[in-house]
């Protein structure tokens, strides 16, 4: 039996592209495709007509020539002679590190505030509230502000270590806090680190397949098998053993006061800390309500059904309710790694340079090429954005509940 809708089969006309619901949606798509293509035209037209009328073009050359300027934290070589390609790149890598670092410990503090805003203690629930209405409902820029000034103003300067006692002063004999920074021991790597290195990270992976067959044997067999100490030992006992077999080849360059600054070891702006503190604590607020709901929004009758079964409240909790919760959690997730890495923009307000502090801001002032430095800007922020998204929805893929 035929419906009003479905199209008397024949030869195909040109009027079934409005009246055939088969073929509708596909046209009004196309002429949609259509006005935006021309739209995008007709701004391209114009922008380069007002180009030519101001004499102007479109040129990236300028990423070739001497920058001119120094960059206080780099990870990769560069002098004030490198060329703003350079800089850029220095910067892009300064973005990539705060978001990285601000990423992973605003998903720990965010995990561990959002747990525990749901605690049967009242005082510790109260506590976490008050964390997050207070660091949420405050701009990230104010935050940044404080913590900065507060490194500034609490923190002693280098020439405070001076003396008998400057060893003393320094935590455990290595780090020094400074108003001007982090100082820590760095790895030295001598022949055989290789080695040591590559059974490190076979340890990591190892820790990795053996939770997952306690799991699937937990799952499978409903046998419990122990992960903390077999993971601790997996972790540490190759590595240490493959370590003095080596001879020992990695050892640490421990930061010293000479002269009226710290040489040696690994040296971290005050400025890269406090964008770092700031962006974890401020977005680790809205992850906590992200993962609160998550986990309320897994049925009581899991947690009582898992207690049934005589688990303990934190199994329950790490092979019930986080695993059903987590497909709750990961999509606004993404949504708040997306807006650390675009908040990190905000770093040239403490002065870490940044991809917008260099080719947005000192890059573009000197050239003058707005356009061309705006538009790579837009097109890092668009990749990394892109580039977060796919991996966590690949995740979230795999987190999903799986129909039969």
């Amino acid at each position: 039996m035929s419906t009003i809708s479905d199209p008397p089969s024949g030869s195909f006309q040109l009027s079934m592209l409005i009246n055939d619901t088969r073929y509708r949606s596909y046209t009004f798509q196309f002429i949609a495709l259509i006005l935006l293509i021309m739209a995008f035209a007709y701004l391209g037209y114009n922008l380069l007509a007002n180009l030519q009328a101001a004499g102007l073009n479109i040129s990236y050359k300028f990423l070739g020539e001497p920058a001119g300027y120094d960059i206080n934290q780099t990870l990769v070589d560069y002098t004030s002679q490198s060329t703003h390609w350079r800089a850029a790149v220095v910067g892009v890598l300064n973005t990539l590190l705060v978001a990285f670092l601000g990423c992973l410990m605003a998903t720990v503090i965010g995990v561990f505030v959002g747990v525990l805003r749901l605690s049967d203690n009242w005082l510790v629930r109260q506590i976490m509230s008050i964390y997050v209405e207070i660091f949420r409902n405050v701009p990230v820029l104010i935050w940044i502000l404080i913590i900065m000034a507060i490194f500034i103003a609490v923190l002693p300067q280098p020439r405070d270590f001076r003396g008998e006692d400057a060893a003393a002063s320094m935590v455990f004999g290595a780090f020094a806090f400074t108003g001007r920074g982090f100082y820590s021991p760095a790895p030295v790597f001598g022949p055989g680190s290789s080695v040591v290195v590559a059974v490190f990270l076979a340890s990591i992976a190892g820790i990795f397949a053996f939770r997952r067959y306690a799991k699937k044997a937990l799952y499978d067999r409903g046998q419990l098998i122990p992960t903390l100490w077999p993971s601790l030992a997996i972790f540490f006992v190759p590595s240490i053993l493959v370590f003095f077999v080596m001879g020992r080849p990695i050892t640490l360059d421990y930061p010293s006061l000479q002269g009226f600054n710290f040489q040696g070891g690994i040296f971290m702006r005050n400025s890269l800390i406090a964008l770092w503190f700031a962006l974890s604590i401020y977005t680790a607020a809205f992850i906590a309500e992200n993962v609160r709901a998550g986990i309320l929004a897994v049925s009581k009758g899991q947690t009582e059904a898992a207690a049934s079964l005589g688990l303990r409240p934190g199994r329950i909790m790490n092979l019930v309710v986080l695993p059903q919760a987590l497909r709750v959690i990961i999509p606004p997730l993404i949504s708040q790694y997306l807006n650390l890495t675009k908040n990190s923009s905000l770093a040239i307000a403490v002065g870490y340079m940044d991809l917008t502090g260099t080719l947005g801001g000192i890059t573009l002032n000197q050239t003058g090429r707005a356009i061309e430095a705006i538009f790579l800007l837009m097109l890092f922020y668009l990749a990394i954005s892109l580039a977060i998204s796919a991996i966590m929805n690949v995740y979230n893929n795999s987190v999903k509940l799986k129909e039969r």
